[in-house]
């Protein structure tokens, strides 16, 4: 879907690798345990401070598919920035359940050169 976004619009496919898998897994249940979406200057802080630098995030909750979340992310101004960065090359991208929070479902994007 993110690629398919890309191509629409001139730009290359992100490739899945595995560090910013793990990393937005990590974001995604972090924020879920927190129970409140994160930040994402504080998010690519910790993805610094773990060798990944010039990431980008889109983090969101309460989307209940990635279908939802990508509509979200695409028709916000900001978001849709990270979506069609023109640097990145490589993404990760999870979602963490927590049905007794208020939002009960948390998505974390990151994409990085």
């Amino acid at each position: 879907m993110i690629s398919a976004y890309r191509l629409n619009a001139g730009l290359g496919q992100l490739a899945l690798d595995p560090a910013l898998q793990a990393a937005a897994e990590r974001e995604a249940s972090r924020m879920a345990a927190a129970d409140r979406p994160a930040s994402a200057d504080a998010v690519k802080q910790r993805l610094a401070s773990k060798g990944i630098r010039s990431a980008d995030a889109n983090l969101s909750a309460g989307y209940r598919t990635l279908a939802e979340a990508f509509s979200g992310w695409r028709d916000s101004v900001q978001h849709d920035q990270v979506l069609k960065s023109r640097v990145a090359t490589r993404m990760g991208i999870a979602a963490a359940h927590a049905p007794a929070s208020k939002y009960k479902v948390y998505w974390a994007l990151l994409v990085a050169p």
